[in-house]
């Protein structure tokens, strides 16, 4: 294309060129003998001339024309081919996605399995928070540099439990961060005795003398539960005040029902899982 541009441009300036020397020839043969030509007028060469200036610059700015098209024109084919890249790209992904989901569409089967796992689990979670027991109420920095210590005395001097041997820990310690602490709620503390007997004992201990207080503020005492088993609990806080009134005694146990003793029989009320659950937590309620 640049080749056709330059021949077109050198075709006019030779019409251009031989339009100017066509009348000076002319001019020349038919002047007579002795007589010269007179002179061409000085304006219409300069305008021959920008003429001839002004073909080449534009055949120069279609030359710059020609190659811009052409970047352009490779540009595009490049931007064609990434689309179809991506495109591609995308269609395998949607068919990855599609295997994926239909490799773990649960089925019933696979459902009721989970389900027996899951509650596995969360059995084992309890069996092993079972040494715990959560003392909910005690101010912050109560305890000093020594929190078993604290805890201990607090045991024996406020609870009146008498342990043979000593209460032994494992760990004691607050729950949650301390920049969550404030005065009129301070953080938990969860300890972990080294005999489960004497964590039952201080649970037992706790609800025949309730409300115990330690300088004005109540000492609360509960069972550690995993999150599901205090999940399903919230469902039978609305079935409790209906116990009370018929005098019926009741308490938590794992897989989260509501054991009641009525006239020396032990019956199971029916799992409330479907209950929106209330605030505050079973482990707190049974204190």
């Amino acid at each position: 294309m640049p080749n056709d541009k330059t021949a077109s441009k050198h075709s006019c300036q030779l019409l251009f060129s031989e339009a100017i020397a066509q009348p000076k020839a002319m001019t020349a043969q038919t002047a007579p003998q002795g007589h010269t030509s007179p002179p061409v007028d000085q304006p219409t060469l300069v305008t021959t001339d920008r003429i001839l200036q002004e073909i080449a610059s534009v055949g120069r700015r279609l030359e710059a024309m020609d190659l811009k098209i052409t970047e352009l024109a490779l540009a595009s084919s490049s931007i064609r081919a990434d689309i179809a890249g991506f495109r591609e790209t995308a269609n395998n992904l949607d068919q990855r996605l599609s295997a994926v989901e239909d490799h773990i569409a649960a089925t019933p089967d696979q459902e009721e399995e989970l389900k027996s796992l899951r509650a596995k689990l969360t059995e084992l979670e309890d069996r092993r928070r079972r040494d715990n027991v959560r003392f909910f109420g005690i101010p912050e920095q109560k305890e000093g540099s020594d929190i078993k210590t604290f805890l201990s005395s607090l045991l024996t001097n406020h609870f009146g439990i008498e342990f043979s041997p000593p209460p032994e820990f494992q760990r004691v310690h607050r729950i949650s961060p301390s920049h969550k602490a404030s005065a009129n709620k301070p953080r938990p503390i969860i300890a972990c005795f080294l005999r489960h007997e004497q964590a039952r004992q201080v649970i037992s201990t706790a609800k025949a003398r309730q409300p115990i207080s330690l300088d004005g503020h109540e000492i609360r005492v509960a069972a550690d539960f995993s999150r599901l088993t205090n999940d399903r609990g919230r469902a039978f806080l609305a079935l409790r005040p209906q116990l009370r009134s018929l005098d019926i005694k009741y308490g938590l146990f794992e897989p989260a029902r509501k054991p009641t003793d009525d006239i020396n029989r032990r019956q199971h009320a029916p799992t409330l899982t479907e209950d929106k659950p209330q605030k505050g937590t079973p482990a707190e309620q049974r204190s």
